[in-house]
């Protein structure tokens, strides 16, 4: 195998802003910030979401907006919609 092709590989500090959850990983990510995480120094990187937070996992339902494209369309053609009287 060729020597210096493949990028390191390491302990990475995940969080989970969402859930507040911290999880170490190993991971060949390069992030610029460092955290210490139970008396060790790993490099850091946060989430928006992960399996710790995500409704597929965790079998939470949360309410999403429904007016979307498909409600502001019929909004705006439903008088086209309409049938004439004969």
């Amino acid at each position: 195998m060729r020597d210096n092709i493949h990028p390191q590989y390491q302990k990475v500090l995940f969080h989970d802003t969402n859930a507040d959850i911290y999880f170490v990983i190993g991971s060949t990510m390069q992030p610029s910030q460092k955290k210490v995480y139970e008396g060790v120094e790993y490099p850091y990187v946060t989430l928006d979401i992960s399996s710790a937070s995500h409704p597929f996992y965790t079998g939470e339902m949360r309410q999403t907006s429904t007016d979307g494209r498909v409600a502001n369309f019929n909004r705006k053609f439903a008088r086209f919609s309409k049938k004439k009287a004969d």
